[in-house]
């Protein structure tokens, strides 16, 4: 059965240093879509980051790219097996040099979220949601 996947584009200031922090999160770098301006980071079956240095990224756009230290280009949502899912990503984003983003989202107990910057300010939520709530 096909499934459908996203690939999220990143300009990045660092290629090697953003390559480093996604690999201490746990995710993998798929060498075969990697140069020297670019690598595929593997989230998942279906989803695959693709961080790239700003040239590059600039081949893609005719439009100015944003710094994402200084402003909001897009927010990243990944969901999360468990609550402690959650904290331990976004515990592993913090110390891999990433930064905090914001407060603990609480919703009750069926969902639970935080966030984090990575070194060059994209913005990623983790959120985690009861499987109960959301199969009915």
């Amino acid at each position: 059965m096909y499934q459908q996947m996203i690939f999220v584009n990143l300009a990045v200031n660092d290629l090697g240093a953003s390559k480093k922090f996604f690999t201490e999160l746990g995710f993998t770098l798929n060498e075969q879509f990697s140069d020297d301006s670019t690598s595929s980071v593997v989230i998942s079956d279906t989803i695959v980051l693709m961080i790239m240095n700003r040239e590059r990224f600039g081949q893609f756009t005719k439009k100015p790219i944003a710094d994402s230290s200084q402003m909001v280009e897009t927010l990243l949502a990944l969901s999360a097996e468990s609550r402690e899912k959650v904290d331990e990503l976004v515990d592993k984003a913090i110390a891999a040099g990433g930064a905090p983003a914001g407060e603990t989202q609480e919703q009750g107990d069926f969902m639970y979220g935080r966030a984090f910057f990575d070194p060059d300010g994209h913005h990623f939520e983790v959120v985690w949601m009861d499987p109960s709530v959301i199969e009915s």
